[in-house]
């Protein structure tokens, strides 16, 4: 396994949403918050469609300046991404994604390791988690994150059941 982290490139919006998806799928089920399978299988259900994969490549091809896409590929292959944003006041992990058999090899790392170099180093970083997902919050708590005590739900992210995944807020202090 040769892991290599670049910047996302049009052409691999396909494996980008693979990821997604599979990442939901072994992540995100949770009868205790009513979020099944079928949820996820049908938040992604267009994941192939053409036109949601253009409109993907289209925001890859005219980047936004305040926002990096990047992914880790082995080989050819993509098996991770990481959506990183930065604003007046922050900067924000708004994904690390790993495919579930990439997961625990340390491409979660790399890919926050080259999203810190996109970072302003005086402004704190954010990260949002599933408050079920203890992997995630395992993996940002050993990256230096700790939790706000912030927890939230959002509308955009009601799934067919009719359920929301609560989410919990981390962050990095600046080192000033």
């Amino acid at each position: 396994m040769e892991i290599k982290i670049t910047e996302a490139q049009a052409e691999d919006a396909e494996g980008m949403q693979d990821v997604f998806y599979y990442a939901w799928l072994t992540t995100y089920p949770n009868e205790e918050y009513g979020v099944t399978r079928d949820d996820v299988e049908d938040h992604f259900k267009d994941r192939h469609d053409a036109a949601r994969l253009e409109k993907r490549r289209e925001s890859i091809r005219a980047p936004d300046p305040h926002r990096r896409i990047l992914v880790a590929k082995d080989k050819s292959k993509v098996v991770g991404l990481c959506r990183a944003a930065v604003s007046d006041d922050r900067n924000e992990i708004d994904a690390i994604y790993v495919l579930p058999e990439y997961q625990g090899k340390g491409v979660g790392t790399l890919l926050w390791n080259e999203a810190k170099k996109f970072f302003d180093p005086t402004k704190d970083t954010f990260v949002k988690v599933v408050t079920y997902n203890t992997k995630a919050i395992g993996f940002y708590t050993k990256l230096g994150f700790v939790d706000t005590g912030g927890r939230f739900t959002d509308e955009r992210f009601r799934l067919k059941s009719g359920a929301i995944m609560p989410e919990m807020e981390m962050i990095i202090r600046a080192q000033l």
